[in-house]
């Protein structure tokens, strides 16, 4: 059910990223725009986040898309899935700069599809072959496109995502918001606020040079935020990466909440009001599929990546197969009554809506789950490929899904052995309800690939 990865020379797991300037240079955002705009005619969304670079690559890349006729709706700063929505709603198809979680020197391109959904590798695959054979369709001097400027259509966004939750439940709430210094200093503090919360922040000014943290919300990088939770008596606080298509949380105390906990405290409200399949990648917590079943629910299991997460989903409501929700263990969630991306202030807003429905304090909520003990590490291997088939062999008298990587299931434990979308690594996460099987099992792994 799940899809494929296929290989790709540029594209990873969710767009193309490098160092600006090295990797990720104007001349190659022009051609991504050029191939981008001989593949899809028509009316096309660019956005991007706060990086110093994005004006510089955006403006290469409308260069591609205007020279192929394609007419160009420039949305400024907003976050990646603000851009998907109202490419969605109204475009052909659209590109967003950002390097998401990656550190300030860093830039990229993600590639917007009609229906919203970063494009998937059988078509990136037809993009990269424009790319690198510079098989372009430029339009005559006639019928060259042309450049709007729509910096106020994020506000649609905002509205859209409010509606969603009527009645203002955040009302007597007070909830910290720390975007990063990113594309969401905006938007999650509106929508918040239009909830009815009372919102604070910290790094809430744009700024690509990410002053305060850098882009990804890691526990040591959100403590500012954890301090004002406390000071502040809030309800609870969140953390964006650079594009804003993630959210992590802290509760009511300052402590960091596990992302795959985040994500089973969602599921667990989604699944007590509408039955179905939630679809999340094969190195997500069993705590999800626990969860799932204590109501009723299944889960569905893909590669890892945002964008397969999403087509499957798609692919299961094509076949009338109802989907509750999807997600990534890393404060990436897809609610599919909102749209079929990543969104981190919709996120925000579901927490909301489940404290105020639940009348307690988010700790004690995630005290209550069960408790599963996942370890996980990275390792540089020459050809991951490689070392993976040989460790399979290893393990023949287990159960393997070739799913992404391999991943060995063991009644409560499970282990998944895959290699990185961007590095010469290979990734080695192991899980299991008792802490010493999961170090045993993870030890066990590492001692095989070393003799592989």
């Amino acid at each position: 059910m799940a899809p494929m990865k296929l290989e790709k020379r540029l594209f990873g797991t969710n767009g193309v990223r490098g160092i600006v300037g090295t990797d990720m240079t104007p001349e190659l955002a022009l051609s991504i725009g050029l191939a981008l705009g001989s593949m899809r005619k028509g009316r096309i969304a660019v956005g991007r986040d706060t990086r110093t670079s994005g004006p510089a690559l955006a403006n290469a890349l409308k260069a591609g898309l205007l020279a192929t006729g394609c007419d160009v709706f420039d949305c400024g700063i907003l976050p990646t899935p603000a851009l998907q929505y109202l490419v969605r709603n109204h475009f052909d198809a659209g590109a967003v700069l950002t390097a998401s979680h990656n550190p300030p020197e860093y830039n990229g391109v993600k590639v917007i599809e009609p229906d919203g959904t970063e494009m998937g590798d059988e078509q990136v695959i037809l993009l990269e072959n424009r790319l690198f054979g510079r098989r372009f369709e430029y339009a005559a001097w006639d019928d060259t496109g042309s450049e709007h400027a729509s910096p106020d259509s994020v506000s649609e966004y905002v509205d859209t995502v409010v509606r969603q939750f009527p009645g203002r439940p955040g009302a007597g709430m007070t909830v910290v918001v720390d975007p990063g210094c990113g594309a969401a200093c905006y938007t999650t503090p509106g929508i918040l606020t239009r909830m009815g919360c009372r919102v604070l922040t910290v790094n809430g000014q744009m700024d690509g040079r990410f002053p305060g943290r850098f882009p990804e919300p890691s526990p040591d990088g959100i403590a500012p935020l954890c301090e004002l939770v406390r000071a502040a008596g809030a309800d609870f606080g969140v953390a964006h990466d650079g594009d804003a298509d993630r959210a992590v949380i802290v509760d009511e105390n300052g402590r960091f909440i596990n992302e795959n906990q985040e994500f089973a405290l969602i599921a667990d409200w989604i699944c007590q009001q509408t039955k179905g399949t939630i679809v999340t990648p094969v190195s997500t917590s069993l705590l999800i599929e626990t969860v799932a079943r204590q109501h009723g629910c299944d889960v569905c299991y893909t590669p890892v990546g945002s964008i397969y997460v999403a087509r499957t989903m798609l692919a299961l409501q094509a076949e009338g197969i109802p989907v509750t929700l999807g997600g990534e263990g890393n404060g990436g969630i897809i609610y599919p009554a909102h749209q079929y991306c990543r969104d981190g202030g919709m996120t925000a807003a579901m927490m909301v809506s489940i404290l105020a429905g639940t009348g307690r304090h988010l700790s004690a909520i995630i005290d209550e789950m069960p408790e599963y003990t996942l370890i996980a590490g990275k390792f540089r291997a020459d050809d991951p490929s490689a070392l993976i088939n040989a460790l399979s062999k290893t393990y023949l008298h287990d159960a393997i899904d070739w799913t992404d990587g391999i991943r060995i299931n063991r009644n409560d434990s499970w282990a998944l052995i895959r290699p990185s979308g961007t590095e010469p690594l290979v990734r080695v996460i192991a899980e299991s309800a008792d802490a010493g099987t999961a170090r045993k099992f993870y030890d066990e792994i590492l001692d095989r690939m070393q003799s592989c």
